[in-house]
């Protein structure tokens, strides 16, 4: 059988990524919000035992990013971005299904998020991960912008046509 080769890997973001890693937050996905994750907040993720802040990278560059935080029985990936360059080519499924696989490894099951109400595209990408809607979350960005609260039990719920191969 052909072994499937992808030119990007993933890998624990290091502290000297944080500043990038929020430059890429407030580029891709607090457009026309205060920035909420500077690079302070994020390199804290990446010090905290609870958290994983998981870096795609091409080359030496970094394409993509995602930060999950961990509790006892849930966790809640709180940012996921892709290098508009980049998009398209799986990366952001890589990325959720590593994080998922290690919450499904450690015990935890109920993955949440928030995405901005008006993102259909992440709307449908989660969709197809399995996730699903449970509320609409009036000026939750800001006070200016309507979040959409998804879940998903990655013990019960299988991850959906969008899963990459392992």
């Amino acid at each position: 059988m052909l072994e499937v080769v992808y030119p990007y890997r993933l890998e624990p973001a290091r502290i000297a990524d944080a500043a990038l890693l929020a430059g890429m937050s407030q580029d891709f996905v607090e457009t026309g919000l205060r920035p909420a994750w500077d690079a302070t907040r994020i390199a804290w993720h990446i010090r905290h035992p609870d958290s994983v802040v998981l870096a795609a990278r091409a080359g030496t560059a970094i394409v993509g990013f995602a930060i999950m935080r961990y509790a006892d029985d849930s966790a809640h990936l709180n940012l996921l971005a892709v290098a508009p360059a980049h998009r398209r080519r799986g990366i952001a499924r890589r990325l959720v299904a590593w994080l998922e696989d290690t919450a499904l490894t450690a015990g935890t099951f109920t993955i949440a998020l928030e995405l901005r109400a008006g993102n259909a595209g992440a709307r449908a990408f989660y969709a197809a991960l399995g996730y699903r809607e449970l509320v609409r979350v009036p000026g939750y960005y800001q006070g200016r912008e309507c979040a959409i609260r998804m879940v998903r039990d990655v013990a019960r719920q299988p991850r959906g046509d969008a899963a990459p191969p392992p």
